[in-house]
């Protein structure tokens, strides 16, 4: 059985197939991640300073372990997809319901956050228990919600891609290594950009409304809003290049 094993690794290992299929999975999954790691940097920005880092290893680190259980029960996953129940001549699966209830949770998460920024609140003094009382409890929690959503997403997109597990495996532990070296540069990128935070809010809102729309059998093809993502990243970083020329003018 173990030399069999081995054979049939070795035969993937050298069928170039599985790696094309590696690296668009692995970067599928780093696209995908990066939603999670923008509202992982958020939310851990609110913790004492001296907690933030280990809640984001943490919460990518249940992404990691949520991802590889979905994976080893993939024949469950797949069943998810099946309807469940009819509503408005819309057949709705598990996986539609979870999709719309990570959407209106991130919507709502969102909408919080703006409210907050707008009305003024988003920097109240530090205290031991972080910003607005936000604890590493509440913060693991919430970011729970959201890998379990995001897991779901890029394991079933996955498997309709490749049905290999040990490139599937792969895939996921590449990227979540690629989310551990970027998690801590990315939220100090963000705690020391205001406008950044507002920017990356607002990719959440559209994320969440991108969720709720797949739940409803509304297909938005992501390459669209990812696109959308970049271009508004591009302008946004153009516009801190001109406040930084005039400071140094200053």
């Amino acid at each position: 059985m173990l030399a069999a094993d081995m054979q049939d690794l070795i035969a993937l290992l050298a069928n170039p197939a599985a790696w094309a299929a590696l690296a668009t999975l692995v970067v599928m999954e780093v696209v995908l991640g990066i939603d999670n790691l923008i509202f992982i940097s958020i939310l851990t920005n609110k913790l004492p300073e001296h907690q933030r880092s280990r809640a984001r290893r943490i919460g990518i680190g249940l992404a990691v372990f949520l991802r590889l259980g979905l994976l080893a029960s993939v024949a469950v996953i797949v069943r998810l997809t099946e309807p469940l129940f009819t509503l408005f001549e819309h057949a709705f699966s598990w996986r539609d319901l979870i999709l719309m209830a990570g959407g209106l949770f991130l919507i709502w998460k969102a909408t919080t956050e703006i409210h907050e920024h707008v009305a003024g609140e988003a920097e109240p003094e530090p205290t031991p228990a972080g910003v607005a009382g936000m604890t590493m409890a509440g913060a693991i929690g919430q970011i729970l919600v959201l890998d379990l959503v995001f897991s779901l997403d890029s394991i079933i997109t996955a498997v309709g891609m490749t049905g290999d597990i040990p490139i599937m495996v792969a895939a996921v532990l590449v990227a979540v290594g690629l989310m551990l070296v970027a998690a801590d540069p990315l939220a100090r990128f963000i705690g020391h950009n205001p406008t950044i935070v507002m920017l990356a809010l607002g990719f959440l809102l559209m994320i969440g409304a991108t969720l709720m729309a797949e739940g409803l059998g509304l297909h938005v093809p992501k390459g669209y809003i990812y696109a959308a993502m970049a271009f508004s990243a591009l302008v946004e970083g153009l516009n801190m290049l001109v406040r930084r020329r005039r400071r140094r003018k200053k």
